[in-house]
Formats: C-alpha cells, sequence, structure tokens
C-alpha cells in the first residue's frame, strides 16, 4: 500500500476504533491513565508500522495488543509494578496470541457503566463518560452542557481521581442495580447522538460514526434492560437517523425539516421506532425520552409540514415540560407554538425563554427568535438576532446557514 492509501486507511480506523481500543485497554490495564497513554503509544505504533508493513487483518486486536504490550514494558522499566511481576508475565505471554473480546461491545458498556457509577457526582458521570466513551472534547462537552470548558474539565478531573481512590469496578452491574445507573447511561447516549447529529465543531454539520455508535449502544441497552425510557431513547435515535440523508445538500449546506425530501425518508428505522414508541407507551410509564420519540413520530408520519398535527406535537412538548422541564424543550416547544397558533405566540413564547437567561449563550434560541421576528415583518429586529446567533456560533455549515438568512433580510 503506498503512503496516502496507508494515511487514509489509518484515519479511517483511528476514527473507528478508538474509543473501542480504549474502552478494552481501561479494562485491561485497570485506569484511564494507562489506558490512554496506552491507545496513544499503539496508534503511534501502527503510524509507523503500517505503511510499510500492511494493515493488520484485525486492526482492533493489533492495537489493543500493542497498546497493552507497551504499557506492561513501560511498567517493568520503572519498576513500579515488581511486586505483581509474575501477573505481568502472564498477561504478557497472552500477547503474541491476541484474541478479540466474545462481544468487543461488552467493554465499552463496562466503561459506560463505570463512568456512570453512583458514587460519582452527576454532572462528572455524564461528563466523563462523553470523554471517555465518545470521545468528545472538553468544548464539545460544554456546548451540550451550555456550560464553560473549565468547569467541565475539573468534573472530569475530579470524576476519574474518585474512580482511582475508590477502586470503582469496571463492570456492567447486576440486574437489580441496572435501574439506579439507567438515567445516567441514557443521557450519555443521548448526549452523544446529538454531537452526532449536530456536530459541535468540524467541516461537517454530522459525525456519522458518533450518531452509529449511540445507536448500537441504545440498541444494547434495550437488550440489557428493556425499559421503556430505553426503548423510548432508541426510536428517538432511530426517527432522527432516518431523515439523516436529507438534513443537508450537496455543498453540505442545511435543508430545514419542511424543506426535507420526505419520500428519501428510511421507513424501515421509522417504523421500526413506531413500534418501539407503542411498546414503551403500553408499559404506561412515560418518561422524557419516550415523549421526545412522539413527538419525533409524529413529524415522521407527516407526509408536509403543513400536514403536520401542530397540536398535538405542543401538548406532547407540554406533558414532557411537567415530566422534564428544560429550557431546550421549551424552545422547540415554542417554534411547535408558532406553527399552531402563528409567529406571534411563538415570539412571546421564545421572548419568555431568553429572559430567564438558561439560554443567553445558545444561538438556537437567537435563530428562532430571528426566523419570527423576519416572519412578522421586524427587519431590525431580525437582523439584530440574527447577528446574535452568528456570533455565537462556531460550526460552519450553521453559520453558513445563518449568513444566508441575514443576507436576504439585509437585501429586503
Amino acid at each position: 500500500m503506498n503512503r496516502p492509501g496507508a494515511n487514509a486507511a489509518f484515519e479511517t480506523i483511528y476514527r473507528s476504533e478508538k474509543r473501542r481500543v480504549l474502552a478494552t485497554l481501561i479494562r485491561l490495564l485497570g485506569g484511564f491513565e494507562a489506558a490512554e497513554e496506552a491507545l496513544q503509544e499503539a496508534f503511534t505504533a501502527a503510524a509507523e508500522r503500517w505503511p510499510r508493513d500492511g494493515i493488520p487483518q484485525n486492526p482492533y486486536a493489533w492495537l489493543v495488543s500493542t497498546g497493552r504490550f507497551k504499557a506492561i514494558d513501560r511498567w517493568r522499566k520503572q519498576a513500579r509494578l515488581a511486586a505483581a511481576m509474575p501477573e505481568l508475565t502472564a498477561l504478557a505471554d497472552e500477547l503474541y496470541e491476541p484474541a478479540v473480546p466474545e462481544d468487543i461491545s461488552d467493554d465499552e458498556l463496562r466503561l459506560i457503566f463505570t463512568c456512570c457509577h453512583p458514587a460519582l457526582a452527576a454532572d462528572a458521570r455524564i461528563a466523563l463518560t462523553l470523554r471517555e466513551v465518545a470521545g468528545l472534547t472538553t468544548e464539545e462537552i460544554a456546548r451540550a452542557y451550555i456550560a464553560p470548558a473549565p468547569t467541565i474539565a475539573q468534573r472530569i478531573v475530579r470524576a476519574k481521581s474518585k474512580i482511582r481512590e475508590d477502586a470503582i469496578p469496571y463492570e456492567v452491574p447486576s440486574h437489580a442495580q441496572l435501574p439506579e445507573r439507567l438515567e445516567s447511561v441514557l443521557r450519555v447516549i443521548y448526549l452523544i447522538f446529538n454531537e452526532g447529529y449536530a456536530a459541535t465543531e468540524g467541516p461537517g454539520l454530522t459525525r456519522a460514526d458518533l450518531c452509529a455508535e449511540a445507536i448500537r449502544l441504545g440498541r444494547l441497552m434495550v437488550d440489557l434492560l428493556p425499559d421503556p425510557e430505553a426503548m423510548g431513547l432508541l426510536a428517538l435515535m432511530l426517527l432522527h437517523e432516518a431523515r439523516y440523508h436529507t438534513r443537508i445538500d450537496q455543498a453540505g449546506d442545511i435543508i430545514l425539516l419542511e424543506d426535507q425530501d420526505r419520500s428519501l425518508w428510511d421507513r424501515r428505522l421509522i417504523n421500526e421506532a413506531g413500534a418501539l414508541v407503542e411498546q414503551a407507551f403500553a408499559a404506561r410509564n412515560i418518561g422524557p425520552y419516550v415523549l421526545q420519540a412522539a413527538i419525533a413520530t409524529v413529524h415522521a408520519n407527516a407526509s408536509t409540514t403543513e400536514g403536520t398535527d401542530w397540536a398535538q406535537i405542543v401538548t406532547l412538548y407540554d406533558v414532557l415540560l411537567r415530566v422534564d422541564p428544560s429550557p431546550i424543550a421549551a424552545l422547540n416547544r415554542a417554534a411547535a407554538l408558532s406553527k399552531r397558533d402563528g409567529p406571534e405566540a411563538g415570539l412571546a413564547a421564545i421572548e419568555a425563554i431568553i429572559q430567564q437567561g438558561q439560554l443567553q449563550n445558545y444561538p438556537l434560541a437567537y435563530a428562532a427568535r430571528a426566523d419570527m421576528q423576519r416572519q412578522l415583518g421586524m427587519v431590525e429586529a431580525a437582523v439584530d438576532s440574527y447577528q446574535r446567533a452568528i456570533a455565537l456560533t462556531r460550526q460552519p455549515a450553521e453559520l453558513r446557514f445563518l449568513k444566508s438568512r441575514l443576507a436576504a433580510l439585509s437585501s429586503g
């Protein structure tokens, strides 16, 4: 393989396997720091050898073996684990016949449950899992939290220290312990999908790898614990995934929901999600993910934007805000309200949300306000709102969209 081809293959494998390799190394090496260092050493070795020797048949096993070998070799040289030398020797012997775990996903599931251990603070659980399982940057996590990046970094450091000091086990908990961890785990999977669906950084609006990873983890959770909320989350992700390829055009620019070609939506995924929503509602234990999935189902089953049952969507948002109040849900309700009752009602709702102060740094709040002001002919106010949204936006596709709206408005 030539150098450009090897480099391209390396980048692809890095993106697809990095999270799985890290999860397995954490299990094998017993800690985050050792595993992260071993991961970097393994990929450094791969960058050096693969262009010369070719891509191994099983890159995952090669990377795990190389990372583990380098960690053990480093420990031997540093003489930090002299008392454990017999065990290290046995581990090193296994490196020459590396075996893929029976279920690769188990390692990631174990890592999620470790990061979501109830001994950790709730906000630290999610931040740590997004960093270690999803591989998000601190800045990406901060955007998901609508919080400063240094705050997120401190949460992650404290969580790692807590796991190390309390010797929190790296394992999937017993069935009896699953419910107390479920909320945090589902929240993490949800945020992983959100980052893939609307990427914080990078040239593209979306990250297909994160969406696929979140859906895979969602399926694992439903298999492990068929709770209504787990089914609701999986359904929600499938419904968004069903229209994934209609959200951007060939230039990578945003296509709004009302302009998407609904004939291209994946009906197989929509039908699968619909069955999950029905099953979740039948359990009569309705939570926020089931409600969000129900809202997405109404959108998915409408043939046009005009034909969408906006009254039902507003009602579902009303229930969602009682079950799980959040400014983002309130913003989405305001958008639906504008479709049901007109832009005046939607604008009034958005102004009230912004005045509360929780979305002062959230660009989509100002973008939604600008859109309603535009519809009402409030040109000067809309220009100001678009400019505010642009100042807060970093994602290139979103920036292009907002600037095009502003340019169209400014040109009359």
